[in-house]
């Protein structure tokens, strides 16, 4: 017998939400707007996801709106096509152990759905990404899985350990905003980590290849670890890059992305991400043994 609840909620300032819980973490997803999944977290415990408090039980307009948690968006990132609002009711429906929730086609004519799944014993989450061209022209696109992180928190993202020897084994993609000389970021030999800090308004955003296919995020006694499958050798946007991070004063966020697609009428592309989550886990210092050994047994492919 399925462990897994699933029932109506209000939450946030939205009378419409669907709670999928298992008695060890729940997640609540939108539908009176997104499709969006605004909570994650161990039942009875604070959300680890991000929630802009000012735009929490909006509904209705044109203008995109952050609201907080996670979102699928479409990359290369641009106005038109990204930036497309999600402040509709959408589309859901029950499936074994979560539901599939769907924003119907809007101008860009481009379907958005994510499957949310649970675990029965354990806080693993799965969220399948799926893009849908519902247009009558082609269109090359990647799918972009975008999830708001709550404020001050420390972010960990593996630095490749491949031997290409004398070929460069590794590239980081910055934004024109990002400064080099930013206190929040450290490079490591293993790992790059990532501040959020209420004090610097200055957004930061760099993206990198990630061949390890995961990155953590530290925060409130907690730890949050998101898993994908990088494709190799496969094209990716923004200079090649399967992950990006973005923080400013109120948030950071966790992205990855699936290799660039050409999608012909009525095809679709998916993208799988793992979450999992972790109770009791002070955020490590910047010392590289520290973080290896908190993170040894939960991450793949740890040197």
């Amino acid at each position: 017998m399925s462990g897994i609840k699933i029932q109506k909620i209000a939450y946030g300032g939205w009378d419409n939400c669907l709670q999928i819980s298992n008695n060890i973490v729940d997640l609540v997803v939108t539908v009176d707007v997104g499709p969006r999944v605004i909570r994650y977290g161990f039942a009875g415990q604070e959300n680890v996801l991000g929630e802009i408090r000012s735009e929490m039980g909006n509904k209705g307009g044109s203008e995109w709106k952050m609201y907080g948690g996670h979102r699928l968006w479409i990359s290369p990132e641009s106005k038109e096509r990204t930036y497309e609002s999600d402040n509709v009711p959408v589309q859901w429906e029950e499936i074994e152990n979560g539901i599939s929730t769907a924003q119907e086609q809007g101008p860009t004519k481009i379907t958005k759905e994510m499957q949310i799944t649970l675990a029965h014993d354990s806080p693993e989450v799965f969220i399948n990404h799926r893009l849908t061209n519902k247009g009558i022209q082609s269109v090359e696109l990647s799918v972009w899985a975008i999830t708001v992180m709550k404020p001050g928190g420390k972010e960990v993202v593996p630095q490749t350990s491949i031997d290409t020897g004398l070929l460069p084994n590794r590239s980081m993609s910055l934004w024109p905003y990002t400064r080099l000389d930013d206190r929040r970021i450290e490079l490591g030999n293993k790992f790059i980590s990532l501040r959020q800090d209420w004090s610097i308004q200055q957004p930061l955003k760099f993206g990198i290849s990630n061949d390890n296919g995961w990155a953590a995020y530290f925060n409130n006694n907690h730890l949050f670890v998101k898993k994908y499958a990088p494709v190799k050798n496969a094209r990716y946007p923004d200079f090649g890059v399967s992950f990006e991070t973005y923080t400013n004063d109120v948030m950071l966020e966790m992205e990855t992305l699936s290799p660039l697609t050409m999608l012909g009428p009525e095809e679709h592309v998916d993208h799988l991400e793992r979450w999992e989550l972790y109770d009791n886990i002070s955020v490590p210092s910047e010392d590289e043994g520290e973080i290896e050994k908190i993170l040894k047994g939960k991450v793949p492919d740890l040197f």
